[in-house]
C-alpha cells in the first residue's frame, strides 16, 4: 500500500525549467562560455554541483565555479523567479492525497528560500508535510541524497510504500538509488522514452492528468 508521495518541484509542480536554463545560460556567458539553450535545458533537474561539470573543466570550476553558481542564483531570483507559475490542478492533487491519508514531501534541488516561494506559487504551503532542499543534500540528483533525506522525513514509512513523482530522468535515477519507484510527468519537457529508460513505472502529462486518472495510477497501488 502506498502511504507516502515525494514530489520533485521544478518542472513537476511549477513551470520553471526554461527559466532555470535561461539563468544558467546567462551565467555561463558571463564566465566566457556560450552554450546552446537546449543543451543546458536537458541538464535541468540536476543541482549546480552536477550541472556545471557538464560544461566546465575541473580546473575552471576550481577557479570560478562557486562564484558562477552564486551569480546564477542571484540573477534567477532577481529576473526569473517572479515569472514562475504553477501547473494546473497542483493544489487539487495534494488535496486528494490528503483525503486518501497519504503523506506528502517535497524533494528539490532548489535552495530552501526558493522552495518556500514555490510552495506559495503552487498554493500547497498548508498541505505539504515534509520537505528537503539542496541544503539537506551533499550531492544533488542524480545522486540519491535528496530522496534519502525525504525518506527520513516521512518517518514510519518504508521505501516500498513511497512513490516519487518527477519530470526528469535524474529524478528517476536518484529515486532508484534510494530504492524508490518513480512516476514521471511530461510537463518538464523530457520525453516518455527518456523517462521510461531511467526507470519510471508510469507516465502522465502533468499534475492535472495524474489527478484525472488518479484511481488508475500507481498512487493507489
Amino acid at each position: 500500500m502506498i502511504k507516502g508521495i515525494i514530489f520533485d518541484i521544478d518542472g513537476t509542480l511549477v513551470d520553471s525549467v526554461d527559466l532555470h536554463a535561461q539563468a544558467w545560460q546567462e551565467a555561463f556567458k558571463k564566465f566566457g562560455r556560450e552554450v546552446p539553450f537546449e543543451k543546458i535545458r536537458h541538464q535541468i533537474g540536476k543541482g549546480g554541483d552536477q550541472l556545471m561539470p557538464v560544461f566546465f573543466s575541473e580546473d575552471e570550476l576550481k577557479s570560478f565555479g562557486e562564484e558562477m553558481e552564486k551569480y546564477r542564483g542571484e540573477i534567477y531570483k532577481r529576473d526569473y523567479l517572479s515569472r514562475v507559475t504553477a501547473f494546473p490542478k497542483v493544489r487539487e492533487l495534494f488535496e486528494r492525497l490528503r483525503q486518501d491519508k497519504k503523506r506528502t514531501a517535497l524533494a528539490s534541488s532548489a535552495k530552501k528560500d526558493e522552495l518556500e516561494i514555490y510552495k506559495k506559487i503552487a498554493r500547497i504551503d498548508d498541505l505539504v508535510e515534509a520537505e528537503t532542499s539542496a541544503d539537506d543534500a551533499e550531492k544533488s540528483k542524480p545522486h540519491p541524497d535528496i530522496f534519502e533525506a525525504a525518506i527520513g522525513e516521512l518517518k514510519g514509512i518504508a521505501p516500498e510504500e513511497i512513490i516519487v513523482i518527477g519530470d526528469t530522468p535524474y529524478d528517476a535515477e536518484a529515486a532508484g538509488k534510494a530504492d524508490l519507484r518513480t512516476v514521471g510527468v511530461l510537463c518538464g519537457g523530457f520525453s516518455e522514452e527518456e523517462l521510461r529508460a531511467a526507470g519510471c513505472i508510469a507516465i502522465f502529462n502533468d499534475p492535472a492528468d495524474l489527478l484525472m486518472r488518479y484511481d488508475d495510477s500507481p498512487l493507489v497501488d
